[in-house]
């Protein structure tokens, strides 16, 4: 029961971000519990399915254009690494703005890093335009090219929010992506599909009131055996 409850939440956090641009779906990841007192003398020992831990899925959702020239997709692997509060972070989410002071940043306010480890720096009041290499541009002047950063170990990010992310391990390897196409105009959506979660949520739902019962059930029974046990001692 305890397992169902956590697919429940990850399942259920997984539908509430299906708008969320960026966002990548959380998915379980299944071992078998045997308990010390099960082991003792037996030969095949009853074994309790338990989420041993949560993975991610880091494949890329479906890209739709938006027409605003400062959102960016990303067309294969790698993040856009940004200026967090407490270090760097990285997010696949490319809905950007430039603020009054000509800071190229994500709409929580974190800097976009250029390719030089700086933020871009751009004038609010001219048009942008983005090459499919994130070469940033302005009135034909290129002002920095904005990071594009892969990950192999990507078992060593972990989720802040629902689309950044951050090291757990300060000495992974973070190097350039290579193959990957800057899109302007476009927003990446979740790639989780919601009809999938949906069902899935459901046929959680039902195993949990499944086990619900049978442990009502067992409850019954042994009261009813104490009873009677009751009974015929009395």
């Amino acid at each position: 029961m305890r397992s169902r409850m956590e697919s429940l939440d990850l399942l259920a956090n997984n539908i509430a971000n299906a708008n969320t641009t960026g966002f990548k779906a959380d998915r379980e990841f299944y071992n078998l519990y045997v308990s010390p007192e099960a082991m003792e003398g037996a030969e095949r020992p009853d074994t309790l399915p338990v989420v041993e831990r949560h993975w991610t899925d880091f494949s890329q959702g479906l890209t739709a254009p938006t027409g605003n020239p400062l959102d960016v997709a990303l067309a294969g692997k790698g993040f856009f690494a940004v200026d967090g509060q407490n270090g760097t972070l990285y997010t696949r989410n490319g809905n950007f703005t430039i603020t009054a002071a000509g800071k190229l940043q994500t709409q929580d306010g974190y800097a976009v890093r250029g390719e030089d480890g700086k933020p871009i720096k751009a004038d609010p009041t001219k048009a942008v335009a983005i090459s499919t290499d994130g070469t940033v541009r302005q009135a034909g002047q290129a002002l920095g090219r904005i990071a594009v950063v892969d990950i192999p170990q990507q078992q060593d990010l972990q989720k802040l929010g629902s689309t950044y992310f951050q090291m757990n391990d300060v000495k992974a390897i973070v190097k350039a992506a290579t193959g990957t196409e800057v899109q302007q105009g476009r927003l990446e959506g979740a790639n989780g599909a919601p009809a999938e979660h949906a069902v899935r949520l459901v046929s959680v739902m039902r195993q949990f009131e499944m086990l619900q019962r049978a442990l009502s059930i067992g409850g019954e029974m042994n009261k009813k055996a104490i009873e009677e046990v009751a009974r015929v001692s009395s």
